[in-house]
């Protein structure tokens, strides 16, 4: 998860989802995430919840985020929330959080990664790295629309409903259509 606060909520139903259909998740949250309370709610009680559903511990640094590929093997990692931000950092290779470090050391072993987007800046500064991310191998995007074309008219948010259906395409190699509704 990153810090796309408002939709940390459809990322959690999702989650749930996920879980009642039998996948085993490690969260992963950015560590803006980890330490950020908003008015969606505290740190403390998301990293609570997000422990409860998987029964697992979240990762929330760089060095224990870095064995997710080479040591810990992973059969696909979901960003969702996947911002702006974080995108352009994996677009450029940039690893300066627990999330990207994940995403790098898994994306090194041809495994399928879903992404998630919530961007306010997606069909602005950050179009270039969606294209950059969407020509690379085993990188796989949620479908997105505009959340809001009159109010945020570069903003763009993944239907988070079709998450898992992205996320079983994935594993078959496939891109799930249409990437824009």
């Amino acid at each position: 998860m990153c810090g796309s606060f408002c939709t940390h909520a459809q990322s959690l139903k999702e989650l749930k989802n996920l879980i009642a259909a039998g996948y085993e998740v490690q969260p992963i949250v950015s560590e803006t995430v980890y330490s950020t309370d908003t008015r969606f709610g505290t740190a403390q009680n998301l990293e609570r919840e997000l422990e409860a559903i998987c029964n697992r511990s979240v990762i929330h640094t760089i060095p224990d985020a870095e064995p997710l590929g080479p040591k810990i093997s992973l059969d696909a990692l979901i960003v969702a929330p996947c911002t702006g931000n974080t995108l352009a950092k994996m677009a450029n290779g940039i690893t300066d959080t627990a999330v990207c470090m994940a995403a790098k050391a898994h994306l090194r072993c041809d495994r399928p990664m879903v992404l998630a987007l919530a961007s306010n800046d997606a069909l602005s500064a950050n179009l270039k790295n969606i294209a950059t991310m969407l020509s690379r191998k085993c990188v796989y995007f949620v479908p997105m629309h505009q959340d809001d074309p009159e109010k945020k008219p570069h903003s763009l948010v993944a239907d988070f409903s079709l998450l898992m259906p992205t996320l079983e395409a994935a594993f078959e190699g496939k891109q799930c259509r249409k990437l824009f509704l």
